[in-house]
């Protein structure tokens, strides 16, 4: 039990600093992420709601206690993370190594809080 916890709140705070560091990005290196997303095919403006909802997820994940609602938020991660993988792997440009990162430290991160409920 003690080390599923402890699994548990590694993968979590992995994710969760990727994640925070990655709206930080988007929030005040807006100039230089602006290029990726264009590149991307995405527009710019998704990028505070991104950043609005990475951090808002990361909340959910580590403090709420509704559990429908941290469901969602995991799926909300793991479609983000997948989307992520696909836009990089399709305009081939490799960086799609953090998505594949943050998408394993998802699931480890999922399947570790199942077993400790």
């Amino acid at each position: 039990m003690k080390t599923n916890k402890i699994i548990f709140w590694i993968a979590t705070g992995l994710l969760s600093a990727m994640m925070l560091m990655s709206a930080g990005m988007y929030v005040f290196n807006n100039a230089e992420i602006q290029p990726v997303f264009v590149g991307l095919g995405f527009p710019t403006w998704v990028m505070y709601p991104l950043a609005f909802l990475k951090v808002s997820g990361v909340l959910v994940i580590t403090i709420s206690k509704w559990k429908t609602v941290k469901e969602w938020a995991y799926a909300g991660f793991f479609f983000d993370f997948l989307l992520a993988i696909g836009a990089h792997v399709s305009i081939g440009d490799g960086e799609q190594f953090g998505a594949i990162i943050a998408l394993t430290l998802l699931i480890v991160s999922y399947v570790f809080r199942k077993r400790l409920a």
